[in-house]
């Protein structure tokens, strides 16, 4: 029995000889046509994060701070900082001492200044978790509105206290906010992330539309992206999700205690001429400056109370050198005797008594006063 096959040879070249292109789809862009759907996507790319405030209204109340679950939330960070840099003359940027790990909205730090001066004034600026080497990346890649403005600048010691804290140990440990730090120069040597995850983070921090999906994630998917959460809630709709709504602004750790000040810590302080963390923190003041701000530094408060003997000689030797150093170069910087043992709840966070003691110390201080109120209250 014979049976009729057609066959279709293919030469060499991937043409049939029927005259057919061969391939596996039934569209096939030409270069210019390829051209076209980049310029497409590249637009989308740029408008969307662009006009997305049009359709999230962002109206921070008083005394606003970033939500703490959405910490990581620069795309949030950048449009609160260009609003908050809009309205108040003075701007608190610094770690969870600034933005109050243990206090309501209305006891932090900036908070605290408002009512003194009473009037609006300063804004809280603070993010949770951002070490000096996080805080230079934060403000270069996401703060570019905090420009001409007067700029308070919280240093924690905590985070030079060691090595570990100062990202020198060579084993790998998880950090703070690792898409902040430089990826690849200067090297850090606990961050073991992959050529690849660096590439990525490197690019998506210069291209809007990586932080806002990011922000999409944080605010409306519970830090998932859209697939994982699908999986998670598989009967919801991923457009109803988007509420617009966001967190409050109000979450911290209630019921706080003060520390106990019977503890004798000894703490392995590093090297301030090898830090890392001071090394960034130098850079973001200088980053800041560059930018016109007037830079004021609020070094500490620490709480000495715990510390014992000989860490606590290494503390102030390391303090006495960093305020000799924003001397030479003509910051003008405070340094606050240590606050009451019961005013602190652990090693650097005050209490609101804390806080309301530590604002009405700087409003006193001349340097203070002269630097960003210009006239005393």
């Amino acid at each position: 029995m014979t049976t009729n096959t057609e066959q279709t040879d293919v030469s060499l070249n991937g043409t049939a000889e029927t005259g057919v292109p061969y391939g596996s789809n039934c569209l096939r862009l030409s270069l210019g046509e390829w051209f076209a759907v980049g310029l497409v996507v590249a637009a989308t790319a740029l408008a969307v994060p662009a006009l997305w405030p049009v359709a999230e209204r962002f109206e921070p109340g008083e005394n606003y701070r970033i939500p703490y679950s959405m910490s990581n939330d620069y795309y949030l960070f950048g449009r609160y900082a260009e609003w908050a840099a809009g309205k108040y003359d003075t701007l608190v940027v610094g770690d969870s001492v600034i933005w109050g790990h243990y206090v309501s909205r209305g006891d932090t730090l900036a908070s605290q200044l408002n009512r003194l001066v009473g009037k609006g004034e300063f804004a809280n600026l603070g993010v949770d978790g951002i070490h000096p080497a996080a805080l230079e990346g934060l403000l270069r890649y996401y703060g570019k509105a905090v420009s001409g403005k007067n700029v308070i600048l919280h240093l924690n010691l905590l985070w030079m206290s060691s090595p570990r804290h100062d990202l020198q140990t060579d084993k790998e440990h998880h950090f703070n906010h690792p898409q902040l730090v430089p990826q690849f120069a200067p090297r850090i040597p606990c961050y073991k992330a992959s050529f690849a995850d660096r590439a990525s983070v490197a690019v998506g921090r210069r291209v809007p539309l990586f932080s806002w999906v990011s922000h999409i994630d944080i605010a409306y998917f519970q830090g998932s992206d859209v697939p994982a959460w699908s999986i998670e809630h598989p009967y919801d709709c991923p457009f109803r999700a988007v509420t617009f709504r966001f967190a409050a602004s109000d979450e911290y750790e209630r019921n706080a205690e003060p520390a106990d000040p019977s503890r004798d810590t000894v703490l392995d302080w590093v090297d301030l001429e090898t830090s890392l963390q001071w090394r960034f923190f130098k850079s973001a003041v200088e980053l800041l400056r560059q930018r016109g701000n007037r830079v004021f530094v609020v070094l500490g408060p620490f709480n000495e109370h715990l510390l014992a003997p000989q860490s606590l000689d290494a503390y102030r030797k390391m303090q006495a050198m960093i305020e000799s150093w924003f001397r030479e170069k003509g910051i003008p910087c405070f340094v606050p005797d240590v606050l009451p043992g019961e005013y602190y709840c652990d090693a650097s966070h005050p209490l609101g008594e804390g806080y309301a003691e530590l604002a009405r110390r700087l409003v006193e201080n001349e340097s203070f006063w002269s630097a960003i109120l210009r006239s005393k209250p």
